[in-house]
């Protein structure tokens, strides 16, 4: 299946959700106050959020205006081409090696099948990749990781349950640094976000991380279960406080018609979308594509 075709795949329910709502309201056959207020109501309903559903149909009534478009499939294509200039607005992130990414969410996820897929996306490029199970607190994290690993045939650092997780990110960038690993990958608890020593925690693994490897690209990465909607928000804001959060790794967006939420977390904390899971296998992990977004679901 090719790039285009899993992500279509990947936000079939999210768009069918959209197309039958907007051919209801393209049937009407006008572009007038009416037509924008329900669009902006079919927004809002799939998670857009209303300040995001706002701005959206603030932008395409000007574009609307502006280019003296009249016809529904200009209408759409002028709808795809806000959602791009909205998903391109927010932090770039530059890719450099070597990278240390710091993967952070909370439990249930799917965080742990994230970063295996992370590494036999990075892996199958050509880079040699070392996972560090930072998780230390839930029970078999580590294996659960380790058989990541395993399956890559990717080194992973690791100690016993219960262990300092700071302790092993410390020894996981060292083994990096000596043994030339160019992309290294940290397994955080599956912290709740309201738990405000697991949140000093992070700070303690991301300043360990930023002191010993202080010429590493240095990301920090926050995994979001779709399915959970407008709370995916609350997460972006709490993590970010914790640990200033670069870019975001979408899962479960197959499950879900409410993948507006990508919209709403761009509009609201301007963190770009870096990577979406596409499917259960440990190569079904896509780069975000904000222009293929707006066509695959429009």
């Amino acid at each position: 299946m090719g790039f285009f075709s899993k992500i279509k795949d990947v936000f079939k329910k999210t768009k069918a959700s959209w197309s039958n709502k907007l051919t209801e309201i393209f049937s009407h056959g006008e572009l007038n106050d009416e037509f924008y207020d329900e669009l902006e109501e079919v927004l809002i309903t799939s998670d857009v959020g209303a300040n995001c559903a706002s701005d959206i149909v603030a932008r395409l009534r000007e574009r609307v205006n502006k280019q003296k478009i009249r016809t529904q499939d200009d209408v759409k294509q002028a709808l795809r081409d806000v959602i791009t200039e909205i998903l391109s607005e927010g932090e770039e992130v530059n890719t450099e090696y070597p990278l240390v990414y710091l993967i952070v969410g909370v439990n249930g996820v799917g965080k742990t099948t994230t970063i295996g897929k992370l590494a036999h996306y990075y892996k199958e490029r050509g880079h040699n990749v070392l996972l560090v199970a930072g998780d230390t607190f839930r029970a078999a994290a580590t294996e659960q990781l380790d058989l990541w690993a395993n399956a890559n045939g990717v080194k992973i650092i690791k100690n016993a349950q219960g262990a300092d997780p700071a302790s092993v990110v410390f020894d996981g960038i060292k083994s990096a640094q000596a043994k030339g690993n160019d992309v290294v990958i940290i397994d955080t608890a599956g912290r709740l976000h309201n738990k405000v020593n697991l949140m000093e925690e992070l700070k303690k693994i991301s300043k360990i991380v930023s002191n010993q490897w202080g010429d590493a690209c240095y990301q920090k990465l926050l995994v979001l279960d779709a399915t959970t909607g407008q709370n995916a928000l609350s997460q972006v804001e709490y993590f970010d406080e914790a640990v200033g959060i670069d870019g975001l790794i979408l899962t479960k967006l197959d499950g879900t018609a409410k993948g507006g939420v990508v919209l709403a977390i761009a509009e609201d904390y301007g963190k770009p979308v870096l990577f979406v899971g596409t499917g259960e296998k440990i190569d079904d992990i896509e780069e975000f594509d904000a222009s293929q977004f707006a066509e695959a679901i429009i």
